[in-house]
């Protein structure tokens, strides 16, 4: 029984920020680099990416055969409770179902998708849908702001009409420190460079690949692409001539157009890989922190059937440049804002949240039994025909829509002025109000298509509350 690959998707964020701006802000030109970096928007966390890489993977996927779903991340929304749950319920998955969180290691990606190899090979499991996502805070004026990007990634892996089967895996566990952030540290520490590299990052990666490729009886040089995770471009390229790989078997690690990603970011260089790939290309992919991952990976001709998907390249393409380094400073929420003149927020209702998670966090809508109208927000008593009772509820979240009418609210407190408050048309039937997001607020008219994005609407006395927001259609 193969098993393997059986569809990818991505998430990288609309919004960038060139690290030369970064540069001149501080005037410091070791900071000036090639490219940019991902930026998620203040309505973004590693929960909602994830989400948008998961949906991007279960493009023409049977959600309804989909046995569990494993999110793997450094930088969770909450420090006691399961994530990977809100996830599920957002991608409107079964209850029964294995959910997991993977945490604290930048190898949490590679991680999570060995044990949803496990889980398929031991038949616990069919199928098994894995994201990876990353936003790792840090402080301003440093290499590491200019280094760490945001994005996700996400792989399902099953037994049936297998993309990429996996031939084989090895791991090490080295207590090794060099990136950390201790409970109650707000940014990402690191240790002295030469330390992280002599001792670390130009030692463990090549010993294991070496130990790997010995085990497998296979050569560095048989191998098409290698995804590799890379501190940074620099670091990124000796090891490849460490390892002798020639350039055109290096995936590009994305530092120039994303950043490093974190635990993402193996899992992000394997979907940019897949992208390209074709039947018989071998892919090896690397996880490192805290010891190392490796999962050799070759490609089957399956891998032409799932090509329709935004991926790497569609993200990529989808950009704004972020209008100004405060901006990302207020989004970033290194800087404090000046509170305006309203109502404090009221304390979110767990119960309320509970009871209304299939309309709100799943996005269902009803749809009558009796005339077959399909309304958002569910309504027990159709509009249409007045039957009571009598509908199924449906799924609204992979729905395209058009904006019907709209209004720039400037002065709603707001982190990306002005706030636009949206009435839309869901296909199918249905108009409903919501927040637009990545919208630039000039290009907004009557009648653009937009599509469903999942996002936080605030964080409110250590709970975060998570709902739908509406923004133009993003290519891929």
């Amino acid at each position: 029984m193969a098993i393997g690959i059986t569809s990818y998707g991505a998430y990288i964020p609309f919004h960038r920020l060139p690290r030369s701006e970064v540069a001149k802000v501080w005037e410091d030109p070791s900071l000036m680099g090639p490219g940019e970096i991902a930026v998620r928007n203040v309505d973004e966390d590693s929960l909602t990416m994830a989400v948008e890489a998961s949906i991007d993977c279960l493009n023409g996927v049977d959600r309804g055969k989909v046995d569990g779903f494993f999110l793997a991340t450094t930088t969770f929304p909450y420090k006691e409770k399961m994530v990977s749950t809100v996830g599920a319920k957002a991608l409107d998955l079964r209850s029964d179902i294995r959910t997991a969180d993977f945490a604290n290691s930048l190898r949490a990606g590679t991680g999570a998708v060995l044990s949803a190899i496990d889980a398929v090979k031991a038949g616990s499991a069919k199928n098994v849908l894995v994201a990876a996502s990353d936003a790792r805070p840090v402080q301003v004026k440093g290499d590491l702001e200019v280094t760490f990007g945001d994005g996700a990634a996400a792989l399902m892996i099953g037994d049936t009409d297998v993309a990429a089967t996996i031939e084989g895996t090895y791991s090490i566990s080295d207590e090794f420190t060099d990136y950390w952030r201790g409970y109650d540290d707000a940014f990402v520490r690191a240790w002295e460079d030469r330390f992280m590299l002599d001792a670390g990052y130009r030692k463990i990666p090549g010993e294991t690949i070496a130990a790997f490729l010995a085990k497998s009886k296979v050569a560095i040089g048989d191998i098409t692409k290698v995804c590799y995770y890379g501190p940074n471009m620099r670091r990124h390229g000796e090891l490849a001539r460490t390892l002798g790989l020639k350039p055109e078997q290096v995936q590009d690690p994305l530092h120039s157009t994303v950043g490093n990603t974190g635990a993402a970011s193996s899992l992000m260089m394997l979907v940019a890989a897949l992208e390209e790939a074709k039947a018989g290309d071998t892919i090896l992919v690397v996880g490192y922190g805290n010891g190392c991952d490796c999962i050799l990976l070759k490609v089957t001709d399956q891998i032409e059937k799932i090509r329709n998907r935004k991926g790497i390249k569609g993200n990529l393409a989808s950009k704004k440049e972020i209008s100004s380094y405060g901006k990302y400073l207020i989004w970033r929420e290194l800087v404090p804002l000046t509170a305006m003149a309203r109502p404090e927020i009221a304390q979110t209702s767990i119960s309320a949240v509970w009871r209304e998670r299939d309309q709100n966090i799943a996005l269902h809508g009803s749809k009558c039994k009796s005339c077959g109208a399909q309304l958002y927000p569910i309504q027990r008593v159709c509009v249409k025909c007045q039957s009571t009772d009598n509908y199924d509820e449906v799924r609204l979240s992979d729905k395209k829509c058009t904006l019907f009418s709209y209004t720039h609210d400037n002065l709603a407190l707001s982190t990306d002025p002005p706030t636009t408050v949206t009435f839309v048309d869901i296909d199918g039937g249905g108009r409903a109000g919501f927040d637009m997001t990545d919208r630039v607020a000039d290009d907004v008219k009557v009648g653009m298509p937009l599509e469903f994005t999942f996002r936080r609407l605030y964080y409110n006395r250590g709970f975060n509350n998570y709902w739908w927001k509406v923004r133009p259609v993003r290519g891929g």
